[in-house]
């Protein structure tokens, strides 16, 4: 039997895993413990994909919902009022309800692997962290002020950086601070600072910047979910993007296993998450562009066509677009 190590437990990982577990391969996972992050907003596409892959109506029952965004970005300040749809979840509170209809994880293998997915870091040697951008964030638990629509999101740009209020309940929530610390930018806040009524001290700081690992896949392994792409928090589609990663790569890999060329298949993934690192960075650029000014935001703008720049230059004349995905199955282009 065809045997595949997946690196890393997270949304990504345990996509894979129960993808190739459905197809009857051998799967076993090599544990790397991280921080979990501390609220998650899922969207409605992000929700219907976790649902198909895991068979689980149920999978977000009983989640805190958002319906609005009240977005105060730009330097007029004011504010509007939109329709959103979303739930809010913990990352553990995720994983433990995704990982309730997985088997056991087997132990590591004696000999080589087939393929690897390295869903968590270290990766192979090979592969380096390209970076577009420098945005410091942080997380802090925060207590709402009464009357605060638990049902709403908060978003607001600022001269150093943007706030995104997220309510995990009728009086909770995280708030996440983007560029300089969650105090200064909060001084500023005209919008933000009137729905907190306490917060805590940051959980760490993290890097909130489109990134790439490169190479991103050769015949015998790939890099998948934040181990191969990082996306920028203000678009809120980082768990939506690794989730469609584990259905590609679990089907490049069976495509592979199955008599597929190795190398035109790992070459086919590359591209595709080259790509859509591309759609992502000018996402970026319109709300970056449409922000504020200032040195802040005119680095974060150049740094992002820095990054556009290199995508394409990797996806110049490339020719490696030669697979569909139909369901869950990786199929040649006619």
């Amino acid at each position: 039997m065809h045997t595949v190590l997946i690196r890393g437990e997270g949304v990504a990982a345990s996509c894979c895993r129960r993808l190739l577990c459905e197809a009857g391969l051998d799967t076993r996972v090599e544990t790397a413990p991280r921080p979990s992050l501390p609220a998650i907003m899922l969207g409605e596409t992000t929700q219907k994909l976790l649902r198909d892959v895991f068979h689980r109506d149920d999978l977000f029952a009983g989640f805190p919902e958002i319906r609005r965004r009240v977005v105060a970005w730009g330097s007029n300040g004011k504010a509007r009022v939109l329709p959103h749809s979303a739930v809010v979840a913990s990352e553990k509170e995720l994983l433990d309800r995704i990982q309730l209809g997985l088997a056991p994880a087997e132990g590591l293998i004696s000999g080589q692997a087939d393929w690897t997915i390295f869903a968590s870091h270290p990766l192979p040697p090979a592969s380096v962290e390209y970076p577009f951008g420098s945005r410091p964030a942080a997380a802090s638990a925060v207590t709402l002020q009464l009357g605060c629509d638990p049902k709403s999101c908060w978003i607001e740009s600022l001269e150093e950086g943007w706030l995104f209020l997220l309510p995990t309940g009728p009086a909770t929530g995280w708030l996440l601070s983007v560029g300089n610390s969650v105090h200064s930018l909060l001084a500023a806040s005209k919008l933000i600072q009137e729905q907190i009524a306490d917060v805590s001290p940051a959980r760490g700081i993290f890097p909130s910047h489109p990134r790439v690992a490169h190479p991103l896949s050769a015949p015998g392994w790939l890099a998948c979910g934040t181990a191969a792409l990082g996306f920028d928090p203000l678009c809120g589609d980082g768990t939506g993007n690794a989730v469609r990663e584990a259905i590609l790569g679990s089907a490049v890999i069976r495509a592979a296993i199955g008599g597929g060329d190795a190398g035109s298949l790992a070459a086919h993934y590359q591209a595709r998450l080259i790509a859509g690192l591309q759609r992502h960075i000018v996402l970026c650029v319109d709300f970056y562009k449409s922000g504020r000014s200032g040195a802040w935001w005119d680095h974060q703008l150049d740094e992002l066509k820095r990054g556009l720049k290199w995508c394409s230059e990797q996806l110049a004349g490339n020719d490696a677009f030669r697979f569909r995905l139909n369901g869950f199955t990786l199929e040649p282009v006619e």
